[in-house]
């Protein structure tokens, strides 16, 4: 069914939280949804499906097909709900004392919503002079995965724009930077014996103790080391154990044991010295343990972001939204992908609050949803 053109932003979103796109999963009813919206209003589309059945990135633009236009990017997936004491139904937006409830309403359908608005507002400006474009990714809170494919097409197409506003959270702050990420695993592999003789084997989970008393000790390296930016909440590269496995039962001595890792990265800081200092204490410690193996792999990784502060789209930005100087985020965000393989400048701004995202009773406010049109609005604005 084509979408009711004179849809208000609040039905917009209750129509995109009722899509169930959890991470992982199918997102062409979405897709589906949006290019009905967006046919009427003359979009053009590029739509790019995922190595994954029922997963799409799109690009819709409106407008002339020129360079010189602005992107608005927001992803369409969400983070599961299961265990999670919500007080309404996740995919049923529910309002409550000017508060939209509902999975994705912060993170980041709302800035979908508004994306939508916007697009209905350009089609409807004579003499656009320049495109707006929106895209729409899947798959990036599990690490940015979805969009590469997108980006990959745009690329070989010689794709250009003006700027990239990446809509996540910020309170219409706007960001101008961003910590990377590199997702790795250490796989240490001992030989398995009868508890009752434990000297017989190799205990694999010794192996991997050692190998987290190395990754903090390399921690603690990173904080007392130079290049530091203490515009960021953590003025240094992190880096931390999240996930352990190993074993099989009490009276086995474990041959197997994975390490899941991460490391947040500012923007342009090479992991690799540090990788190197890793694979360097786990050769050390097999060395003087036989039977004993330790593999070291990078499972995902995604840039950081850094736009610089006179980049004239930054300037734009920030005098939409009445920043003196831009803010830095922790968390992660496509930017650094946009940038580094479109070579655009990125922003990161959009309406919500990072703060309620991936929890329970997810919010956005109605006021915070009507100022995220305005500044979308905006944005379109500088395009005629």
């Amino acid at each position: 069914m084509t979408p009711p053109s004179s849809a208000g932003v609040e039905d917009i979103l209750a129509r995109l939280v009722g899509f169930k796109t959890l991470s992982r999963t199918d997102n062409v009813d979405l897709i589906d949804w949006v290019c009905a919206f967006l046919e009427p209003l003359g979009a053009r589309f590029l739509r790019v499906p995922g190595a994954e059945a029922g997963r799409y990135n799109l690009l819709a633009s409106i407008g002339p097909d020129t360079p010189g236009g602005i992107v608005l990017s927001g992803h369409s997936d969400v983070v599961p709900v299961e265990g999670q004491p919500w007080s309404t139904d996740p995919f049923c937006l529910t309002e409550h004392e000017d508060r939209l409830y509902g999975r994705g309403s912060s993170d980041m359908k709302g800035f979908l919503a508004c994306m939508l608005v916007a697009a209905r507002h350009a089609a409807a400006l004579p003499g656009l002079r320049h495109p707006l474009h929106l895209a729409f990714s899947y798959d990036e809170e599990i690490g940015c995965v979805g969009v590469r494919s997108l980006l990959d097409t745009l690329q070989a197409r010689g794709f250009q724009a003006r700027g990239c506003v990446i809509g996540e959270p910020t309170g219409l702050r706007a960001v101008s930077g961003h910590k990377g990420k590199l997702a790795g695993c250490v796989t240490c592999h001992g030989l398995a014996a009868h508890s009752a003789n434990p000297g017989l084997g190799c205990n694999a989970i010794g192996l991997g103790a050692a190998m987290v008393r190395a990754v903090e000790g390399l921690q603690e390296e990173i904080r007392q080391s130079s290049g530091q930016d203490p515009s960021y909440e953590v003025p240094y590269d992190t880096m931390q154990v999240g996930v352990i496995r190993g074993g099989v039962a009490l009276n086995i001595v474990p041959d197997l044991c994975e390490i899941g890792f991460e490391m947040r990265l500012l923007p342009d800081h090479d992991p690799a010295p540090w990788l190197d200092r890793l694979q360097r204490e786990a050769d050390a410690l097999c060395a003087g343990t036989p039977h004993a193996r330790i593999a070291l792999g990078v499972t995902n990784s995604y840039p950081g972001l850094h736009t610089q502060e006179n980049a004239p789209f930054l300037q734009t930005v920030m005098q939409i939204t009445g920043d003196r100087t831009p803010a830095r985020i922790g968390f992660g965000t496509e930017g650094g992908l946009f940038r580094t393989m479109l070579d655009l400048p990125v922003v990161v701004c959009g309406p919500g609050s990072i703060d309620r995202a991936h929890k329970a009773d997810e919010y956005i406010t109605r006021a915070e949803l009507h100022d995220g049109v305005a500044f979308t609005r905006a944005l379109v604005a500088q395009l005629v």
